[in-house]
């Protein structure tokens, strides 16, 4: 690696902590980071939008401040750009659509808000589908993300721009979102760590519907900690979301290290032969259920009763996609990719007897949740049922065999999970003999962020797999 990789590749709480101590300025910080996005950032292209004007001022800014002695907050100096699709006043927004290629929005989003607040600097936006459609990171905006393990591979998506990111060394922190994998398949892809919060955990403000429970906002980043600590800013109830909770981000600050002996772990290699697995996704991650029983825990193969899980999504899934995106359907048709338009289209087909349903299903299947997490502390499972497959298609058309026909198929063991109202945690495990990375999924009861996370952590520890750094081209291994 070069140089600049001490800066960019190091952990962000102690980055941030090296920063308070004036041990490195956040000038330094924020120009290492924009000279490997110059240097390499093309390649990957993760970083769609930059402002290295704007983020040099604040950086100086920012260097002026501890100067001052003034009180800062705990992301002070750390870089970020956040994911096209979350509202930042004064830059671009473009959703990944000609539609909104110059749109400039004039507020930020309440996690754009916190983020900054705690003294982040805003660099630019992270690359994402079409109105984050789909969990491969295209658009005709901007063109393919491409992951920085192999660059002829997908990144994952919707968070793919930002998964990426970090995996290139662009960014410490990145924040995403994830109806039905949107945070977890591009960390699974790109070797880094995504956390689905309990829906409400981290409130969404503005949003045209703020009772939804089904799309969360959550942290990405290098290491569990790291994505702890993005947590703990996010995190934290707000009036304007009625479904936010009430506990403090702060809970989420300090990540205390968990003794996982008599943990009780349930192992579900295709979520109870509901999904078909890509062989190489199997071989990856069957092995890591011995280092949980080698961390002391009680392991069974078990999975609760996902049932209805399929309908309750694609039914949900399909009437938010019209009524956020009908209109733009009946104005533009054609500025809109066809798994766009088929989705919408979907939603359009249904009737108020079918979100009835599904609606019911889902409280069904989360009180089966409820039940299952009654006799585990965690589930494990795939994130992702194949590996970082060629960034030139717009999905796997098969997995383990068997046809996917929509470009959402392939995306169920992420998605089965999502109707459920659990955090699930996407931590790396391992890599294929082809050097593609392979996310755990690793999913807790309601409300268990912090259990999830700490979880997270010990594994990550005993293996260490997210230290496995790609190597672009051009880059020199030391």
């Amino acid at each position: 690696m070069t140089g600049d990789t001490e800066i960019t590749y190091a952990d962000a709480a102690g980055l941030a902590a090296r920063i308070r101590r004036r041990d490195v300025s956040a000038r330094e910080v924020v120009q290492a980071h924009l000279d490997r996005i110059e240097r390499v950032g093309p390649q990957v292209n993760a970083i769609v939008t930059l402002d290295p004007e704007g983020a040099a001022a604040a950086a100086a800014a920012a260097d002026e401040r501890l100067a001052r002695g003034a009180e800062v907050g705990v992301l002070h100096g750390l870089p970020i750009a956040f994911k096209d699709t979350h509202l930042t006043r004064g830059m671009r927004t473009t959703q990944g659509s000609p539609l909104y290629a110059d749109t400039v929005p004039d507020e930020d989003e309440l996690l754009v808000q916190r983020i900054e607040a705690a003294g982040a600097i805003r660099i630019g936006k992270t690359n994402v589908p079409e109105f984050a459609a789909g969990s491969h990171t295209f658009n005709p905006v901007f063109g393919v993300t491409r992951n920085p393990y192999d660059l002829g591979r997908s990144a994952g998506g919707s968070s793919g721009g930002a998964a990426a990111a970090l995996a290139a060394g662009l960014q410490p922190l990145a924040d995403g979102s994830d109806m039905g994998g949107s945070l977890r398949n591009p960390a699974s892809f790109c070797n880094v760590v995504g956390l689905r919060p309990t829906p409400g955990r981290v409130p969404s403000y503005p949003a045209w519907n703020p009772w939804d429970t089904l799309t969360v906002p959550g942290p990405m980043a290098r290491t569990v900690a790291d994505a702890a600590l993005l947590l703990s800013v996010m995190a934290g109830p707000d009036p304007r979301c009625p479904v936010s909770l009430e506990a403090p981000g702060a809970t989420f600050r300090e990540l205390p290290a968990r003794d996982l002996t008599g943990l009780r772990v349930a192992w579900t290699p295709d979520l109870g032969g509901r999904v078909p697995v890509d062989p190489g996704v199997r071989a990856v991650l069957e092995p890591q259920v011995e280092v949980f029983r080698q961390l002391g825990c009680r392991v069974a193969e078990d999975c609760p009763d996902l049932d209805g899980a399929d309908d309750v999504f694609r039914t949900l899934r399909a009437h938010h996609f019209d009524a956020a995106l009908g209109a733009v359907l009946d104005a533009s048709r054609d500025a809109l990719k066809p798994s766009l338009v088929w989705n919408i289209e979907q939603g359009r087909r249904l009737t108020g007897a079918d979100l009835a349903r599904a609606t019911a299903e889902r409280a069904r299947l989360h009180l089966r949740a409820v039940e299952f997490f009654a006799r585990y502390d965690v589930l494990l499972a795939p994130v992702s049922q194949v590996a970082p497959f060629d960034a030139e298609l717009e999905y796997p058309a098969v997995v383990d065999g068997q046809p996917q026909h929509t470009y959402i198929d392939w995306m169920r063991s992420a998605y089965f999970v999502s109707v459920l109202g659990v955090p699930a945690l996407s931590v790396p495990a391992g890599f294929t003999p082809e050097g593609l990375p392979v996310g755990l999924q690793i999913v807790g009861p309601p409300r268990a962020d912090l259990a999830v996370l700490q979880v997270g952590a010990a594994y990550e520890a005993a293996t260490r797999h997210g230290r496995r750094r790609p190597v672009l081209p051009g880059e020199i291994v030391t």
